[in-house]
Formats: C-alpha cells, sequence, structure tokens
C-alpha cells in the first residue's frame, strides 16, 4: 500500500478532520473533500474546489472524466498565478 492510499484509509476510518498540504493536484484531489489554490505572493486563497467523489473513496478515481477535468481547472488557476521567469 503506498502512502496516498494509507493517508485515504486512515482519514476515512478515524473519520478525523486532517490539513494535507501538497504540490501534487492528483493528491489532493483524492485524498481531499476541500482543495483551495493559492496565489503568488503574497500567498492567498483564490480558489476551493470540492471534489465530486462520495466516500468511502480509492485511488480509482483517478480514472474517471470528473478527476480530469477537475484537475484541469486546477492546472489552470495555478498557471495564471505562475511567475513569468
Amino acid at each position: 500500500m503506498n502512502l496516498q492510499e494509507e493517508l485515504l484509509d486512515l482519514t476515512q476510518t478515524t473519520r478525523t478532520t486532517t490539513l494535507f498540504i501538497t504540490h501534487s493536484l492528483g493528491e489532493a484531489i483524492v485524498l481531499g473533500d476541500r482543495v483551495l489554490v493559492m496565489s503568488a505572493r503574497p500567498g492567498r486563497i483564490i480558489a476551493e474546489h470540492r471534489p465530486p467523489f462520495p466516500r468511502p473513496r480509492t485511488g480509482d478515481i483517478r480514472s474517471t472524466p470528473e478527476f480530469t477535468a477537475l484537475r484541469s481547472d486546477l492546472w489552470d488557476l495555478l498557471r495564471k498565478e505562475a511567475v513569468p521567469a
């Protein structure tokens, strides 16, 4: 079992509130009930998305069109925040 699956199992079993910070969009979508997107400096919350996947959840949601669409939406938000090199 990989770490994401263990975290998913742990949070669903214990039903505790967990704050998980990640740079991985897929990880945020699989593990989170809310995905907050932050701006570039100064860091502020610019968007909130609620993944449309019921609990209990498995990593299999990665193969759904809803997962792909949400990941794409999040990338679009982050792309706009990227500082030009």
